[in-house]
């Protein structure tokens, strides 16, 4: 059967055929585009949008682990474990007693480049880890590649201070990028090689001396000098510094860029040396989420600091056991499960954490103000976990298994939540850089996908009235219902919304009803 095309039918292919030629012409050049989005100016940095995988995850873990964790101590029990590493020189007299009791010896004759060989993961599972992780709730994982102590958690090529050449004798950043993927979760890594030349030396400087206790290592084994030094914000530093992160981009092609606070920015402003390093920082971040398109992913990165590294429409805003009180741009709060970041021994063995229903608050109140929480583990330095911190991690599991919904691609709601009654608890929080206020009644709000869900901190056993919404159309509502599903009894008046919760049912941790909006 022979068939004809008119003329119609001729003009018809032809329009198709130019307009998937267009089509496709189009996407090449939105690719070449996409390619050469990101300058290296923070103008251009600034359009990078969070990525989705952050948006709706909501809840990350932090670790840190290095030698570090080797001592589980800093002076007095006080403060964050991994600042030994500068404290330790600074102060020595003070530490001498701790050292000759736990090392037998004291620098210089046993410094910290010591303690790298007793840093061992001898007893360190990956994949238990982060099926931990997993289990927890989380939905990513940021280890330290390096911390500010100089030492390489990842397998380099740049330096001999690493986890494959000393110390574990593997990799620790590979093995447990492969395991926490495995489980489905997100993985970057936390750089904060930013404040190197500052560790050993008495203060933020651009060109300065290493303690006399590190220059007396130094002598008497010049090896370490690769791990101590350098002491100065040089060129060689800076290219350095670029490296050591696009060596670990490209060999593990991290989800999320985490930078730490740089004192050096703001102590030394108008330096050339800084100018510089302020300029490394651009093209470092720009080449980032370039390369990110070319692997097809969507990546992130954070903008630290009580004085922030970056313009404040860059990056994700955060600092240290951040808290806001209003509902902002984008933000992650990376908490401390008790005061230090790295392992702490007194705080394993007084239990000093925070509580499971300390946790959910926190997660529950940084999720209703536009934030996720980035919450920190310190692992002892055999690669185990204190038991203390795992059963909290699984506490936040069990609350999330059944509440989830809550707090995953949520966003918040017209305001983050509201208290009633009197202060029932009053402290400076050993967790946080503010005093903590608890009344008799506190409740969040957070909402997604024609829902909005309150979640109540404490045990209503009685009606409880919500006083957000006092001038919300009742018609609006279809049904109000416990998380499961159980349906609540409502009304709405001049006060506000009233909910009368049903007797005998069970409160964990924190109880989350679910308004269906019609």
């Amino acid at each position: 059967m022979e068939t004809r095309l008119n003329s119609k039918s001729l003009w018809g292919l032809l329009l198709i055929s130019l307009l998937i030629s267009c089509t496709s012409q189009k996407k090449k050049e939105q690719i070449e585009q996409s390619n050469e989005l990101y300058q290296p100016t923070w103008e251009s940095i600034a359009k990078a949008k969070p990525a989705t995988w952050w948006e709706d995850g909501k809840f990350g873990i932090f670790i840190h682990w290095g030698p570090y964790s080797v001592a589980g101590y800093k002076l007095g029990n006080k403060g964050y474990a991994e600042a030994i590493t500068n404290d330790m020189y600074r102060r020595p007299e003070k530490y001498k007693e701790f050292f000759m009791e736990k090392f037998g010896a004291a620098p210089p004759e046993f410094g910290y480049k010591d303690w790298v060989d007793l840093y061992k993961a001898e007893k360190w599972n990956p994949q238990q880890w982060a099926k931990l992780f997993k289990e927890a709730g989380a939905t990513y994982v940021i280890p330290t590649g390096e911390h500010h102590d100089g030492f390489v958690n990842w397998d380099s090529d740049l330096t001999e201070w690493c986890a494959t050449k000393k110390g574990p004798k593997r990799d620790l950043i590979g093995d447990l990028a492969k395991a926490v993927r495995g489980e489905g979760l997100k993985y970057g890594i936390s750089y904060h090689r930013e404040r190197h030349p500052s560790r050993f030396t008495e203060g933020f400087h651009v060109y300065d001396q290493p303690y006399p206790q590190v220059k007396e290592e130094i002598k008497n084994d010049p090896k370490c000098a690769d791990l101590y030094g350098p002491f100065e914000y040089s060129d060689d530093f800076i290219n350095d510094y670029v490296a050591r992160w696009k060596e670990a981009e490209e060999k593990y092609q991290p989800d999320f860029m985490w930078i730490d606070d740089i004192p050096i920015f703001y102590s030394a402003p108008g330096d050339p040396q800084v100018t510089k390093f302020q300029n490394a920082f651009k093209g470092m971040i720009a080449d980032y989420l370039n390369n990110a398109q070319k692997w097809g992913k969507e990546v992130y990165f954070n903008n630290k600091g009580k004085h922030l590294n970056f313009p404040e429409t860059v990056g994700c805003r955060e600092k240290d056991n951040m808290q806001v009180d209003t509902i902002g741009t984008r933000w992650q709060n990376p908490a401390t499960l008790g005061v230090s970041y790295a392992y702490m021994h007194h705080e394993e063995v007084h239990d000093l954490y925070k509580t499971p229903a300390e946790l959910i608050r926190l997660l529950v109140d940084v999720v209703s103000k536009n934030g996720n929480l980035l919450l920190n583990i310190g692992p002892r330095a055999d690669g185990t976990i204190p038991e203390g911190m795992q059963r909290r991690l699984l506490a936040m599991g069990k609350w999330l298994k059944t509440n989830g919904e809550a707090i995953y691609s949520s966003k918040p709601w017209k305001l983050y939540g509201e208290y009633s009654g009197d202060i029932i608890e009053e402290k400076d929080v050993h967790y946080s850089n503010h005093s903590m206020r608890i009344h008799e009644n506190e409740y969040r709000y957070t909402t997604k996908q024609g829902k909005i869900f309150v979640t109540a901190f404490q045990n209503e056993t009685s009606p409880f009235t919500l006083s957000a919404f006092k001038n919300f159309d009742s018609n609006k509502i279809k049904s109000i219902e416990t998380i499961d599903g159980k349906s609540v009894e409502w009304n709405i008046s001049d006060k506000g919304l009233t909910l009368t919760p049903q007797k005998n049912s069970q409160f964990y941790l924190a109880s989350v009803y679910r308004i269906v909006l019609k």
